[in-house]
């Protein structure tokens, strides 16, 4: 299934809620050892808790990488349980490059066979760094996100630099709409082609929302970053679909208690109440 219809169903099906798979050693709850194979046991418990409400779970891969090998093994695996409980996975990595090295990304993370549904990309590069990963998801049903006005205090320092009579992540939405439009799905008239929108910045949302009438929205920047349920609405398309929001600490550490499992699924499930599911 083509990627923006798989989100989209998902999201009528669920919810529109994401959540991060941040996992720092030193936030593991009771009971977790601090250390790679504690990190999976806390992985896998935090996708019971949320698979019935959430529709999708997006590891951020520093958190992984930096445990080196035994990390990456981890990522997988994770990526792997979450398939198996009929959750998106959203590899967060902020991958980009020209050439070859582009080729490879592509191929490494949305590759037919990888567990991974989408990856985030940065813009940087122009359609150089672009394309390899759109022809990945046109052939493997899988989707991209790319970083158009992000949930950071400091994003303005170069988002919000004036190009002539705009400003540059006004720009970058509208070279975002231009590159979704070649990846249309059949039955929601979304790309998948996805832009991160942050939260933190509603007015800008609603406006961008407005120059990307074909593209998903990841929206981070829920809960701990300051985003509420009103911010995130701008995003949306008038049916409720065409974003997923997300929340990280407010969920997986919810509780550092034993009771870190019950303490994630009342986060999630207040967290979709909020949103209006």
């Amino acid at each position: 299934m083509h990627f923006a219809d798989l989100l989209t169903k998902k999201t009528k099906e669920k919810s529109p809620v994401c959540v991060g798979l941040d996992p720092r050693l030193e936030k593991m709850p009771e009971g977790i050892s601090k250390d790679a194979s504690g990190v999976l046991e806390f992985n896998k418990g935090i996708i019971d808790a949320v698979k019935n409400v959430a529709i999708c779970i997006k590891p951020q891969m520093a958190f992984y990488e930096i445990m080196r090998e035994e990390g990456m093994k981890v990522f997988w695996e994770t990526c792997e349980y979450a398939k198996e409980n009929d959750l998106i996975v959203i590899a967060d990595g902020k991958r980009n490059d020209i050439g070859s090295t582009c080729e490879a990304y592509a191929d490494a993370y949305l590759g037919p066979d990888s567990p991974i549904d989408a990856l985030t990309v940065t813009p940087d590069l122009g359609s150089d760094g672009i394309n390899p990963f759109i022809e990945r998801c046109t052939s493997n049903n899988k989707g991209i996100f790319v970083l158009v006005k992000t949930s950071n205090k400091s994003s303005g320092e170069l988002q919000d630099m004036p190009v002539g009579d705009e400003v540059v992540h006004e720009h970058m939405a509208q070279l975002v709409e231009s590159w979704g439009a070649q990846t249309i799905g059949p039955e929601t008239n979304l790309s998948c082609v996805g832009a991160v929108v942050g939260a933190t910045y509603p007015e800008e949302l609603r406006y961008l929302r407005t120059l990307m009438p074909h593209i998903p929205f990841l929206i981070p920047g829920f809960g701990a970053q300051g985003g509420t349920a009103e911010d995130v609405k701008g995003g949306f398309m008038e049916d409720g679909t065409g974003a997923i929001v997300n929340s990280s600490r407010g969920i997986i550490f919810a509780s550092s208690g034993t009771d870190w499992k019950e303490a994630a699924e009342k986060a999630v499930l207040e967290m979709a109440e909020e949103l209006g599911v």
